[in-house]
């Protein structure tokens, strides 16, 4: 993979308490860290797997919850009301 492309790049530790991003900008590398005070990431279980995440995908991660939920409300479409 090309860490110059316009892709955040995840890693966990062995405890998973805490993930590091790097994050290519025009002028260097952007290095982000998050650490959780209480609790643990649910980081995948297969430590040489590369996954792609999706927005929603890395929200959940960053808000404790694991990358793939069981099920989620199905969005509506909107209809006329008369």
């Amino acid at each position: 993979l090309d860490p110059f492309e316009n892709s955040l790049f995840l890693f966990c530790g062995r405890k998973t308490s805490s993930i590091k991003g790097i994050l290519w900008e025009e002028d260097g590398f952007l290095l982000l860290t998050k650490r959780l005070d209480e609790g643990k990431f649910q980081w995948p279980k297969n430590n040489d797997e590369v996954l792609l995440l999706s927005e929603q995908q890395l929200r959940w991660l960053l808000e404790g919850l694991g990358i793939e939920q069981k099920c989620s409300i199905r969005k509506s479409r909107a209809t006329k009301i008369m």
